[in-house]
């Protein structure tokens, strides 16, 4: 049944730090199962007592800052938090009331997994609450998970993890096989770290680590972002961008952005991108986003991804981004980086959200690791989810544009530039190595290449060149506005195009993209 110590704090008291004051009300039914079994209704009953609860999970609707939320809470005093068929039925009756009156649910399950007493049959009610959520998030509604310490067996490997987000519980032990089991069956100790959620976090199967006490914000502006109703779409761009071609829907190729004197040198760019006080993905979030969620990225809050729930130009988006650099080193990115960008990717369809890309990146992570994690696999699959997305997706090309980890980004509806961004199979040092044997030919190559956003624009692969004055490091707040302001407006035209036509100029503009024009 149980795993190790359990939460700190019991359902009711996680439900009180969620809810508003007095804006919970219960669902639940006396259970209806009789156990002929006198040991297991001796061990019921004591539970019972010693809770004041009937079952192991307490469901019902709650209001998150006015806003009404569908609840599952589990009780870890409870035999552990254990899930046997009573259990089940009461979590499945929660989901289905949840779908049929249209709420977003949220699941705090805490848990050893099924309940040994009640044998397969508990085992396989597992099936029966994944069907329900299943159908919840069919029906186009949130379904969010917050994992609390330690949430194990059937429950972790299913309803517990299926959540459009999952958040965790900070130190808590999320996992398939407890360690006294894998003691057991295994005959040595499982390693201590491997179940912890930071550790999950950082391969990308948890998107937030939060504490209790943070987690009630976090919902409200996840509530807020999701309740978020899109603006009629624009009859123009509602900013000074330039130059840039007309936006489109229809399945023809973007017309190409206008041509000025000063179009900047390539290695100049270059180098400019690489500033460690150019704004990235965090930089530009903050200054253009009316509510932002931000999740973990693997590797925690510093690492390679930022992924993010937001409203940009009125619009609920979800966002997922390369941050570059910290003052210190350039991040490259991972398989896991890739991973996730691929759940975020999905669960904008599930959702019914616009996807945003950002392109910020020094490169993928060039390792034995990286070759054994698969990481050009990962490329690929990136590649063809972003290409075969149903909803709108846009990408922003912010700075550096380095090789297959940016490529995995670019698939899009439409594509963003700044000014001085651009994109190379490899950074100009490394093209010259292969080209001369020798990395002093790296400004030549950056000029000769065709990487920078204009060039970019004449192969069909930019739409749009956000203009830096002189270059985003000089003007952070004005530049991330003017591009904010350049992604409401494409995100507006995108909105008013038919799925069909959209797809079809997807599959056009892919086409050809790499054609002079």
């Amino acid at each position: 049944m149980g795993t190790g110590s359990g939460t700190a704090l019991t359902a009711h008291q996680l439900i009180g730090l969620l809810v508003d004051p007095g804006g919970f009300r219960g669902w639940d039914e006396p259970p209806a199962v009789d156990r002929a079994d006198p040991g297991y209704r001796a061990s019921l009953d004591r539970a019972r007592e010693r809770t004041g609860l009937d079952e192991a999970v307490l469901t019902g609707v709650g209001l998150i800052d006015g806003r009404p939320v569908a609840l599952v809470a589990s009780e870890f005093g409870f035999l552990g938090g254990s899930i046997g068929v009573a259990t089940a039925e009461r979590i499945t009756r929660a989901v289905e009331r949840a779908t049929a009156e249209r709420l977003p649910l949220l699941a705090l399950p805490v848990s050893g997994g099924t309940r040994m007493q009640e044998g397969s049959a508990a085992f396989l009610c597992m099936l029966r609450i994944t069907a329900a959520v299943q159908a919840h998030r069919a029906a186009g509604l949130p379904y969010l998970t917050y994992l609390r310490n330690p949430t194990m067996g059937g429950v972790f490997a299913s309803w517990g993890t299926l959540g459009q987000l999952v958040l965790a519980e900070p130190g808590a032990r999320l996992g398939f096989l407890g360690p006294r089991v894998y003691e057991e069956l295994r005959g040595v100790e499982l390693p201590p770290d491997v179940q912890r959620a930071e550790t999950l976090a950082g391969q990308g199967l948890v998107d937030a680590v939060v504490p209790p006490q943070e987690l009630r914000e976090l919902l409200r502006r996840t509530l807020a972002v999701l309740a978020a109703t899109p603006p009629s779409p624009p009859t123009a761009p509602a900013s000074p961008t330039a130059p840039a071609s007309p936006p489109t829907a229809a399945a023809s190729p973007p017309t190409e952005p206008a041509r000025t004197p000063g179009d900047p040198d390539a290695w100049d760019s270059v180098r400019r991108t690489r500033r460690p006080d150019r704004p990235g993905t965090r930089e530009l979030l903050r200054h253009t986003t009316e509510e932002l969620v931000l999740l973990d990225a693997p590797g925690g809050r510093d690492g390679a991804l930022v992924r993010a729930l937001a409203v940009l130009g009125g619009r609920p988006v979800l966002v997922v981004g390369q941050q570059r650099q910290t003052p210190d080193h350039d991040r490259p990115f991972t398989a896991a980086d890739l991973r996730a960008v691929r759940r975020t990717a999905h669960l904008a369809e599930q959702l019914g959200l616009p996807l945003v890309t950002v392109v910020d990146t020094a490169g993928a992570e060039l390792s034995a690791e990286a070759e054994l994690e698969g990481i050009a696999v990962e490329i690929a699959h990136c590649l063809t989810t972003l290409l075969a997305l149903r909803t709108p997706v846009l990408a922003v090309l912010l700075g550096q544009g380095s090789g297959g980890g940016a490529l995995a980004l670019l698939p899009a509806d439409r594509v963003i530039a700044a000014e001085h961004a651009w994109l190379a199979p490899l950074p100009p040092e490394g093209a010259s190595a292969i080209v001369h044997r020798d990395g002093a030919h790296a400004a030549e190559l950056a000029r000769s290449q065709g990487i920078g956003a204009r060039h970019l624009a004449e192969v069909g692969l930019v739409d749009e060149v956000v203009p830096e004055l002189p270059d985003a490091a000089e003007e952070p707040e004005a530049f991330c506005t003017r591009l904010g302001q350049a992604v409401g407006a494409a995100l507006g035209t995108l909105a008013a195009a038919t799925e069909a036509d959209r797809l079809a100029a997807r599959a056009h503009r892919h086409r050809r993209l790499g054609d002079l024009r």
